[in-house]
């Protein structure tokens, strides 16, 4: 699985990194980075992150790519 976030809608909630810290991580204060091929033991904690954010920045699946909703 794939993952991407779109970063102009991403306000810096932090919520993925408090359910997925393996795959999203803040640098700095608002500064987000993230793995953009999940592994496979991550997956489910990537769609409760996806899930869990406020704005819906989160992208999942396959070819996914920013931008595309």
């Amino acid at each position: 699985m794939q993952t991407v976030v779109d970063l102009t809608r991403c306000q810096g909630y932090a919520q993925c990194v408090f359910l997925a810290p393996e795959v999203f991580e803040l640098h700095g204060e608002e500064g987000l980075l993230y793995a953009t091929a999940v592994p496979d033991d991550q997956v489910e904690r990537v769609r409760q992150a996806a899930a869990a954010c406020p704005v819906q920045a989160i992208l999942l699946g396959e070819g996914v790519s920013a931008g595309v909703r």
